[in-house]
């Protein structure tokens, strides 16, 4: 199980701002491309995004769905990644002095990950796990921009 956390240096609710821009998903999530919404409103319960991701030569089409949102403090989904399974992502945003402690939990939850998890692939996950936050830290620290398709680049096809 990869657990990691990252103080960042903006309020839960402007780290929340991010990782409630659906059009940002790809920007933060490593290994993620052309993330779009697929069903309802981000992050609302039941929500979806598509997207891609690529692994050499390989391109998986995945969703990731909210399994629980409670707006600014807690943010939990289920990456399905087809024939590897589901992944459970726990986002915690805990206020600290004027900035967020945020923890990050994400394990294997269903399928082929869950039977095939080990000490090695947990090490990898932690790796990609402190990249993301790195990633997630960068956006929320440096954030006076505008969302994506707001700075000229086409809003994604909703179904």
């Amino acid at each position: 199980m990869a657990v990691r956390h990252r103080l960042i240096k903006k309020s839960p609710e402007d780290v929340w701002k991010v990782l409630s821009d659906a059009e940002r998903y790809g920007d933060w999530v490593v290994g993620t491309s052309q993330a779009e919404p697929d069903e309802g409103l981000w992050p609302e319960v039941g929500a979806a995004l598509r997207y891609e991701i690529r692994i050499g030569p390989y391109t998986l089409h995945n969703q990731t769905v909210v399994r629980r949102s409670e707006p600014p403090s807690v943010l939990e989904l289920e990456a399905h990644s087809g024939p590897l399974g589901t992944a459970r992502i726990a986002m915690e945003l805990r206020p600290w002095g004027e900035q967020t402690l945020i923890i990050l939990d994400e394990h294997p939850l269903r399928g082929a990950g869950g039977a095939l998890h080990n000490p090695l692939l947990d090490a990898v996950q932690h790796v990609r796990s402190r990249a993301m936050l790195a990633r997630l830290a960068r956006l929320c620290e440096e954030d006076a921009s505008p969302s994506r398709s707001a700075a000229g680049r086409p809003r994604p096809h909703t179904a």
